[in-house]
């Protein structure tokens, strides 16, 4: 099945709202589970670059993860920005930077010691600014991991995992999914990302529609 994009943001103050509010702990919390393995150091006081934040879950689960360190999250969606900038409290948001912008167009002054992003790149036309931007920005040594979905063979492949993963999720959630899985690679052609870029770093598939990916530059 050929990649089918997706709208590039999620503007619509029901959609921000749904996904905001659905329950992603447990895919979340593995997710900093897996990133933990990949570097185990809470005491990591540097600074940390979040692309593709959301509404911050991720991002307030890595904070508490390592609270030393300081966190640029960046976001292409404004309310989604707005959401997280309320949904966080006072104590950990202090140590988030939340940055409005669209890669590769950002403004980032740092270098950082962890890069991570979780279900951006499906959402992005151009694989290759995701790469290229945690190319320019990692310090020597940077820890990189992603985690994103993968597409699966069919439409009707998408529409079973929909079935199977989201049938008690609002209608809206079920929509995005599966357009998100439409838009996202598979794991052949992120190998083929990360060789075009020079990157080595590793893809492994975790789940029927998961990748994660992860190294040092």
């Amino acid at each position: 099945m050929q990649r089918i994009l997706e709208p590039e943001l999620m503007e619509d103050f029901e959609q921000v709202k749904a996904y905001a509010e659905a329950d992603f702990a447990e895919p979340h919390n593995d997710f900093i589970g897996r990133l933990q393995t990949v570097f185990a150091n809470p005491a990591f006081d540097g600074a940390v670059l979040d692309l593709g934040c959301g509404p911050g879950d991720v991002t307030k689960r890595f904070a508490s993860a390592f609270p030393l360190c300081r966190i640029d999250a960046v976001d292409g969606s404004k309310p989604m920005l707005d959401y997280a900038i309320n949904a966080i409290n006072a104590q950990i948001k202090q140590r988030i930077n939340f940055i409005h912008g669209r890669l590769p167009d950002v403004s980032l002054l740092n270098r950082y010691g962890v890069i991570y992003s979780n279900s951006l790149l499906h959402h992005l036309p151009d694989p290759a600014v995701l790469w290229q931007t945690i190319k320019k920005h990692a310090q020597s040594g940077a820890v990189v991991v992603v985690m994103d979905l993968l597409r699966p063979e069919s439409q009707e492949a998408a529409k079973n995992m929909v079935n199977t993963y989201a049938t008690n999720e609002p209608d809206i959630l079920q929509r995005d999914f599966y357009n998100s899985l439409l838009a996202a690679f598979t794991i052949n052609e992120i190998k083929e990302q990360l060789d075009a870029a020079g990157m080595p770093l590793m893809a492994s598939q975790i789940s029927d529609r998961h990748v994660f990916i992860s190294g040092t530059l």
